[in-house]
């Protein structure tokens, strides 16, 4: 026995054996991947195989003992990321890519986060890691000196190579060109595993960086010409509308649809917000849904402000954040005379706001220090809603009218932690820590609003002053479903799912009659929507939504992984549904036209990232924005 132990073959099988069965599990336990038929069962059982062959056999050219050694090593790097991957995706719904890893800044704002992540079972994903680092520190046992022969090592490699080979060839039968679609990162993980998905994540991103120095102006073009032909035309009856009025734009944080006229236990969750949507002063628009990917928040600031889709692979604000940009804050500066400014209880480099702002053309950056962020007034993220609301006021006021201001709130964000002093409604009883906190987080968010707007009316400005409110992206991931459907009474099926990532939209505009508009759009329309309100016209721009108030408005609304929903149609992971009745269809020619021009759009906006695009886009009216003229922080100038 004892020379059986001191085979490095041994130790190596005995590390292949651990890594697979432990990848298996995390796939079945903690990764919702749609597994539907035998074949991706199978799959699903064998992917593991060939990466931790190919991974851990490179640590056989080692020599004697070093073999042992790396084979630990590598076994610890594919089990971090492994659990990396099952962390990122409790919080996220999605898998790490190695953009989002470059995101180190935004490290230190997870730590509650983290902690509520980590669950008891957690432990079973490093107990190989410990029994392989025991059986190294045995010391009756003697490990030989000598190098494994070539043809074991070889032997290895190859059975990994073509293990790899059968995974491909089966997985691209039961899904065609998964290699091609880089939309959904859940299909390569289904079916090439999570280290082999790291790989392919690793030689896109080479790809990507790339794309910039072989990007010229002949690739604007094509995009160009979609932009011109997806271009929606004011509507007369509001064009202008909004001419000279302060902007006022305010993000609902993790905010979605479904709590605007929810009770629980009896009791309006968001009583102030619901006299909004059910009231005549503010358009509410109740099929209005987020389009983020990664980037979560950022991807809906980026859509928010340029009618650009965030990426597919991490957030454009910290990987593109030196991109040339025509954003709302430069179009209103040049063609309308407006002062930017942006306010959040956060610090200035979280998502690398404080460079992409300036490629935006934000005048000035409110961040954390500006706010008073010392005992009760933080929770969470960083500063409480309503003391943010409150001390935000004088800042609004000493801006040049007309102003562009993007107020940004923090306090309903995972994991919904909120001081028991500060809470106003009982939590919901799902069992579901973060799906019952959710509603008490909530209503303090509708709470601060309202505290703000009676500040606001009282300050004159809000009689001045077009004012939009929206959620950012969805607070309560598919992870918690078992825990929703208890709170909605309803099974949750994926097209259940993809209605339910509707998040608010409403829009004040002075002397404009409000009500609820059952528009389908999405993040990507709000800038069109926004300089044809103020009399801009959209057209010369490259934005790829268009204007929500406009007759040729088009309501197919894409997601980040290819899939959209419309007012007829609504297409999942390859399935059709009829989007009035739920029920499964046969997909018609209409609804694959729908598909095929959601990736097209998606494509071309990648492109523009990617490449930097707009850099070759020159315009008569708007001059490109020069970054070195904003500076943030106390030293950033009172005006203009």
């Amino acid at each position: 026995m004892k020379k059986l132990f001191s085979k490095p073959l041994f130790y190596f099988f005995i590390a292949v054996l651990f890594m697979w069965i432990k990848s298996y599990m995390s796939y079945k336990v903690e990764f919702n991947l749609d597994i539907s038929d035998s074949m991706q069962k199978t799959l699903l059982f064998i992917n593991p195989i060939s990466s931790t062959l190919i991974f851990l056999g490179l640590a056989l050219f080692a020599r004697g003992k070093r073999a042992i050694v790396w084979t630990l090593i590598l076994s610890t790097i594919m089990t971090v990321i492994l659990y990396s991957n099952i962390l990122y995706y409790r919080f996220f719904n999605d898998f790490v890519t190695l953009p989002t890893l470059t995101q180190t800044s935004n490290v230190g704002h997870l730590g509650g986060s983290i902690a509520d992540l980590v669950k008891a079972h957690d432990i079973f994903y490093f107990v190989d890691i410990i029994l392989l680092i025991a059986l190294l520190f045995v010391r009756k046992i003697e490990w030989p000196k000598a190098r494994l022969k070539f043809r074991y090592t070889f032997m290895v490699l190859a059975a990994g190579a073509i293990a790899f080979a059968i995974n491909l060839h089966y997985a691209e039968k039961d899904r065609p060109e998964l290699l091609t679609r880089t939309f959904d990162r859940n299909y390569l993980v289904k079916y090439l595993g999570a280290y082999n998905y790291t790989v392919y994540d690793a030689v896109q991103t080479f790809k990507n960086s790339k794309q910039r120095a072989f990007a010229s102006s002949d690739d604007l073009t094509t995009v160009k010409n979609f932009s011109t032909s997806h271009y929606a035309a004011p509507n007369i009856e509001y064009a202008g509308k909004a001419k000279g009025k302060n902007i006022i734009k305010i993000h609902l944080e993790s905010f979605q649809s479904f709590l605007i006229n929810y009770k629980l236990n009896g009791q309006e969750v968001t009583p102030f917000l619901n006299s909004l949507a059910n009231g005549n002063e503010f358009m509410y628009f109740d099929n209005f849904f987020h389009q983020t990917g990664q980037g979560k928040t950022a991807d809906a600031e980026l859509m928010m402000d340029t009618s650009l889709y965030g990426l597919p692979q991490g957030s454009a604000f910290s990987l593109k954040g030196r991109n040339t940009y025509q954003a709302a804050p430069a179009i209103l500066d040049q063609e309308g005379g407006y002062t930017s400014a942006v306010l959040h209880g956060d610090y200035k480099t979280f998502w690398n706001r404080n460079e992409i702002y300036k490629q935006f053309g934000v005048d000035k950056f409110f961040d954390a220090s500006y706010y008073n962020m010392t005992g009760d007034n933080k929770v969470n993220y960083g500063l409480k809603d309503k003391p943010f609301f409150k001390e935000s006021m004088p800042m609004l006021q000493s801006l040049k009218q007309p102003f562009y201001a993007h107020m940004i709130t923090l306090t309903n964000h995972f994991p919904f932690v909120l001081d028991k002093g500060d809470a106003s409604i009982e939590p919901a009883n799902t069992g579901d820590g973060t799906v019952d906190r959710y509603f008490q987080t909530a209503r303090y968010l509708d709470e601060s609003l309202q505290e703000f707007f009676t500040e606001l009316k009282a300050s004159g400005l809000y009689d001045n002053s077009v004012i939009m409110i929206y959620g950012d992206h969805y607070g309560i991931s598919e992870n918690h479903n078992k825990a929703m459907e208890k709170v909605l009474g309803e099974k949750i099926t994926p097209y259940k799912n993809a209605q339910l990532q509707r998040v608010p939209f409403f829009l004040h505009v002075p002397g404009v009659k409000g009500g609820v508009n059952h528009t389908y759009g999405g993040e990507i329309d709000v800038v069109p929507t926004l300089l044809h309100l103020v009399g801009i016209d959209s057209k010369e721009y490259v934005q790829f939504g268009t204007d929500l108030l406009s007759k040729d408005h088009d309501q197919v609304v894409a997601f980040r992984n290819g899939d959209y929903v419309s007012p007829k149609y609504t297409s999942i992971d390859g399935k059709y549904y009829d989007t009035n009745t739920g029920e499964r269809i046969t997909a018609t020619d209409e609804a694959k036209a729908y598909k095929k021009k959601v990736g097209r759009e998606l494509e071309l906006s990648d492109k523009v990232l990617y490449g930097d695009l707009l850099r070759f886009n020159k315009l008569d009216d708007f001059k490109p924005v020069d970054p070195s003229k904003y500076m943030y922080g106390k030293d950033q100038e009172t005006e203009k």
